[in-house]
């Protein structure tokens, strides 16, 4: 065919082009799906990972909604073991037994299994003989006999809070749309990604294929929601399984969450617990029941922290943002979003710090494109890029820390006792201060007595951070640059406990886990610093004036020991005074006269100088004492530890006078 292709050159160009353009076709990942790929972000490493995990997001979760109205938190946290068998039976599946052996992983020949008797065989003889001649055991080492890979473990974990509760409507919504949330607007939040029990389910999905069931009710309502369902993957919706109401007959108000996932207990128990300790150390206002229940009852375990106090940190404040702080792409979103008309409204009314007077100034300063009066929907956005400019080049007074909510030295210090029963604790709570236009505060606790060496507890929004603990501001800080000698404080002798607590609009933590803050931040690492100095400065007070007690302990002790030695020497002197008064060698006054015819009546004896001795010491040690307590302001007499009820529990109207020692309620 002249001046043409040939048909099967057509044919074969138009099945190249079609190909290529499938293989080029764009696709789309919804957030649900991103982050299952991606689960390590948000800390599901692993199972043992996703377990604790797990229970850390459900429990802050609680806490948020307990607080968010005020009340006095209490959280349930339950982590059922599930067999085998019983997850077999919750999916449907019924159990069958291996029909080729050789197929599993955990396969063992013959010629293994004599090799691996002979010698458990041989370990035990060993053992018999030890435990015959007195010695003590090796421990046993692990069985090459262990579980398949493929053979996971599986745990139901239950949460319970008496919080806010959540609207009917809006469950399916928060817990089957993986970035829909309350928590996104600038304030001092728990949560790190926004995911809370969302990354639960979608490891429930993935590990169980099992839904999450939600039971919630709000304050006044007469029903209790009942929600199951599970999260469409691909799509990022929730899917709906039941949606109903129950009757409220309890007058229940809270939420309930129980989900089934992979897990390992074995492994991760130790941080779980850790986690629920610190968390009582942060939080002395709330009140935590955990509970291990295993297919077997020995290794139960039942942990209950008990609330200290009833006096709750201010609930964090949503601010503005600050205009240091904003980036490009969050100066368009403000302008798309802002209901404000001028441009001038909205520079003084969507930021921080800006008042009617500056925000003039500044758009004078922008140049003769902008107007007090422009509409600020007209922006474009060259104008916007003008407008970051100026915001990073002119000054603005810091933000204040109003928005934040620490935890206060008094809970601190309350949690700190009350978990660890050191000798002696000092806490300190830093004034407000700015990075990157974000407002922090740092609060530290050091305490001496517990266990040995420096432990050091590391909170952020308070919440404890349990892993990557090498390279925190906080520990860098503790071990490298302190010098506790100075203080008075044996690094490597003293039991030393570090508490630090940092809050802020937006913790800069580091590494996709954010589990630590680093310590290239110098505005936080100065301030972390201050906060443990104070702190050491309150200790070494105490320290020199117990190194002062125990020193007059010790002359008390020493003048005690010499007593009967000079009580002996006195007397044989008083009693050769007495024989030269009465062979009339010598004459006394008369005061003399009389104590020396009191030794000759044995009115004074060696005992009653004896007596005499000692009372004068503990008068002496008693007047030394007095003048320290004086000094000092502590009194010396004996105290007991007791815990004041409140007179009217449900009474509401009184005012909280707070110290960094004590908490002093005025009940109107």
């Amino acid at each position: 065919m002249a001046g043409g292709d040939s048909p099967a050159e057509t044919k074969k160009g138009s099945s190249k082009t079609s190909k290529n353009s499938k293989e080029s076709t764009l696709k789309q990942k919804s957030p649900a799906e991103f982050f299952a790929e991606n689960k390590n972000i948000a800390g599901f490493d692993n199972p043992g990972k996703s377990l604790y995990t797990t229970v850390r997001e459900l429990v802050e979760n609680a806490l948020d909604s307990s607080e968010s109205i005020s009340e006095l938190p209490e959280v349930e946290v339950t982590i059922e073991e599930i067999g085998k068998s019983k997850f077999n039976s919750m999916i449907g599946l019924i159990d069958r037994e291996r029909v080729d052996t050789k197929l599993y992983d955990d396969y063992e020949t013959d010629k293994a299994r004599e090799k691996r008797l002979v010698k458990e065989a041989r370990a035990s003889e060993i053992q018999a003989k030890n435990l015959a001649s007195g010695k003590k055991n090796k421990e046993p080492g692990v069985s090459k006999v262990l579980k398949a890979r493929g053979e996971a473990s599986y745990y139901k974990v239950t949460c319970k809070d008496n919080g806010k509760g959540m609207p009917h409507d809006d469950i399916p919504n928060m817990f089957g749309r993986v970035l829909s949330g309350t928590k996104y607007g600038l304030k001092q939040t728990r949560g790190k990604f926004g995911l809370g029990a969302k990354m639960a389910l979608i490891w429930s999905k993935m590990s169980t294929g099992l839904p999450i069931e939600i039971s919630s009710s709000m304050k006044s309502q007469n029903y209790v929601t009942f929600c199951r369902l599970d999260i469409d993957i691909h799509r990022n919706i929730p899917h709906i399984h039941l949606h109903e109401k129950k009757a409220n007959k309890e007058k229940w108000h809270g939420a309930e969450i129980q989900v089934v996932i992979e897990g390992n207990w074995t492994t991760y128990r130790s941080k779980i617990l850790h986690y629920m300790r610190q968390m009582a150390v942060i939080t002395p206002y709330a009140q935590f029941l955990f509970r291990f229940i295993s297919e077997t009852p020995e290794k139960n375990v039942t942990v209950k922290f008990t609330r200290r106090t009833d006096v709750m940190p201010p609930i964090p404040i949503e601010t503005k943002h600050h205009p240091s702080s904003v980036d490009l792409l969050l100066i368009k979103r403000l302008v798309t979003d802002t209901s404000k008309k001028t441009l001038l409204q909205f520079l003084q009314n969507e930021f921080v710090n800006i008042n009617k007077n500056l925000a003039a100034r500044l758009i004078g300063e922008m140049g003769p494109d902008f107007s007090p009066g422009m509409a600020v929907k007209s922006v474009t956005s060259q104008q916007m890029v003008r407008i970051h400019q100026l915001f990073r080049q002119a000054k603005f007074d810091d933000p204040s820390g109003d928005c934040l909510s620490p935890a206060g030295e008094y809970n601190l210090r309350l949690g700190i006792i009350k978990e660890l029963h050191p000798d002696m604790v000092a806490t300190h709570s830093g004034s407000a201060q700015v990075f990157e236009g974000h407002p922090f505060i740092v609060e530290a606790g050091v305490s001496v007595g517990g266990r040995d060496g420096i432990n050091i507890f590391r909170f952020a929004n308070r919440i404890p951070l349990l892993f990557e603990q090498g390279g925190d501001v906080v520990t860098r800080t503790a071990l490298k640059r302190i010098n506790w000698n100075s203080y008075k404080i044996n690094q490597t002798q003293d039991k030393i406990g570090v508490f630090v607590s940092i809050v802020s609009t937006k913790i800069p933590f580091k590494g996709t886990g954010k589990e630590y803050i680093g310590d290239d931040i110098s505005e936080i690492a100065t301030a972390v610093k201050s906060a443990i100095q104070q702190c050491c400065i309150q200790l070494k007070s105490k320290i020199v004036k117990r190194l002062q007690a125990r020193e007059q302990q010790e002359r008390k002790r020493s003048l005690s020991r010499y007593i009967p030695d000079a009580t002996g020497a006195v007397y044989e002197v008083l009693k050769q005074m007495t024989e030269e008064h009465t062979k009339k060698r010598k004459r006394y006054k008369e005061e003399e006269t009389a104590m020396l015819e009191n030794v000759s009546k044995l009115i004074i004896t060696k005992e009653t100088l004896k007596e005499k001795l000692a009372e004068h010491v503990e008068q002496v040690d008693y007047e030394m004492a007095l003048e320290y307590a004086t000094q000092s302001g502590v009194s010396e007499e004996p105290r007991e530890n007791i815990h004041l009820q409140q007179l009217n529990p449900n009474h509401s109207n009184f005012i909280d006078l707070h110290s960094p020692t004590f908490v002093f309620r005025l009940i109107l």
